[in-house]
């Protein structure tokens, strides 16, 4: 029971990048920071699926996800689901967007070289 209940409190996250590599390593970096991430998504709609399937409390959400616009995912996602909390990710320069980010409903923005040293809890529920 302990070990059950343990999993089930920690924040449940969705992975959602177009590069399985990045995937991978997001996945291990996040699983040793305290998160269960419960799915991996490579387009937008199996990150739609994946949300619908998994019910997580917190989505890592690539900006540049193939031929799918990440701004116009979390759009979606984010009026379907109110309360979960998206964090947009991207090698790109994106940080100076606020009002972008902001109107699609994501709780900020990361530099995926960054992620390893970005305080989590500002964005998701803590692990």
């Amino acid at each position: 029971m302990g070990g059950r209940s343990r999993a089930q409190s920690r924040p449940r996250v969705v992975i959602v990048d177009d590069q399985a590599g990045f995937r991978n390593v997001a996945r291990r970096l996040l699983e040793a920071r305290g998160y269960d991430v419960v799915a991996e998504a490579a387009s937008a709609a199996t990150a739609i699926d994946a949300v619908e399937r998994h019910d997580p409390s917190a989505l890592l959400l690539d900006v540049r996800l193939g031929d799918d616009d990440g701004f116009g995912v979390c759009d979606s996602l984010t009026r379907s689901h109110p309360g979960l909390a998206v964090l947009l990710a991207s090698d790109g320069d994106y940080e100076h967007m606020d009002a972008q980010i902001a109107a699609c409903g994501a709780r900020g923005f990361v530099r995926k070289t960054h992620l390893a040293r970005v305080d989590l809890g500002r964005f998701w529920p803590t692990a």
